[in-house]
């Protein structure tokens, strides 16, 4: 289903390396300096699941709206084990059998799918302290044209900055770009406003749902979170941006937290009408997803999404028209 492309041999690489050391001599030898943002430097484990490559998969279906539902902290086995509605699902459209979350704690994989970066954080901190410049792809979205929505359970006011209950600002990624604040203050809503997009078939075109901290299965079993998706992710499957057949809905999870013990490795499924049963084998990650939002939405996918292998390709969808 999905072509991994043979790997260059050694020999054929050795006068492209010589090439550009070349080049970076000359620049030095020149005087010249470029200064290169640590945002935009991918790591050895970031590359070798982000990296591009070709897909011999056809066109299967358009997304012009792109959901996404994040869950909380299991890998790709409880889910498939613990959570039959979700599985289910997976098996009906598709799903992922490589997609690994970037690192630990949530912020950063969070970051990572709305900013293309973990922008060097290694916390779960607020925005108080982790105030972050650039765009968004919600913020993109909107400046190049686009529709974006953030949706929050149990989030008090739009945009909201600090935990509240059950809420947790650390998955809330919009909320982090201090750019984008007043965008933000205006399209982060409460999860309440959902329910009458789906109604009207106004779901945005850069969509995510953040469930809170119960229904995430951050502090609740599994079987929780699963019964609140197949309530959620069903009302708007039984929308007019489902039926028209252009919407695609991806839930995943933040990160596996198994940290030592584990690969990272998370369950990440996508639904769209015309998917039946697709298990995608493809190298993956959070940079994956933030690439498809960027396609959906029509623009230049953000730092280090730039080199990631979309989402999308390997399910035989693609982005508009």
């Amino acid at each position: 289903m999905f072509h991994v492309p043979r790997r260059t041999p050694a020999t054929t690489r050795v006068p492209a390396l010589v090439s550009a050391l070349l080049c970076v001599l000359a620049l030095l030898a020149s005087g010249c300096a470029y200064q290169i943002d640590p945002s935009e430097v991918a790591t050895p484990s970031s590359d070798e699941s982000s990296t591009p490559t070709a897909s011999a998969t056809p066109v299967v279906g358009r997304v012009d709206k792109l959901l996404v539902f994040v869950v909380e902290n299991h890998s790709m086995e409880q889910m498939r084990d613990q959570m039959p509605w979700l599985d289910g699902l997976a098996q009906s459209y598709g799903s992922t059998t490589r997609y690994r979350a970037l690192t630990h704690p949530s912020l950063p994989n969070y970051l990572a799918i709305a900013g293309g970066s973990t922008f060097g954080i290694t916390d779960d901190a607020p925005p108080t302290e982790h105030p972050l410049s650039g765009a968004s792809v919600f913020g993109r979205a909107i400046a190049t044209g686009a529709t974006a929505t953030v949706y929050a359970e149990d989030m008090p006011s739009a945009c909201y900055t600090a935990d509240s209950g059950e809420y947790a600002v650390k998955h809330n990624p919009w909320a982090y770009f201090a750019d984008e604040q007043e965008t933000c203050l205006t399209h982060d809503v409460p999860l309440a406003a959902l329910a009458g997009d789906v109604k009207s078939g106004q779901l945005p075109a850069v969509g995510m749902v953040i469930p809170n901290l119960c229904n995430d299965a951050h502090n609740c079993p599994l079987a929780q979170a699963d019964t609140w998706l197949s309530e959620q992710v069903g009302e708007v499957m039984a929308g007019r941006d489902w039926a028209s057949g252009r919407l695609a809905i991806v839930i995943t999870a933040d990160e596996d937290e198994t940290q030592g013990a584990g690969d990272n490795r998370v369950l990440t499924v996508v639904a769209h009408p015309r998917l039946k049963g697709v298990e995608v084998d493809a190298r993956l990650t959070h940079y994956s997803l933030s690439r498809a939002y960027a396609e959906v939405a029509g623009f230049a996918p953000l730092r280090k999404a730039r080199r990631a292998t979309s989402l999308l390709a390997p399910f035989g969808l693609a982005a508009g028209g």
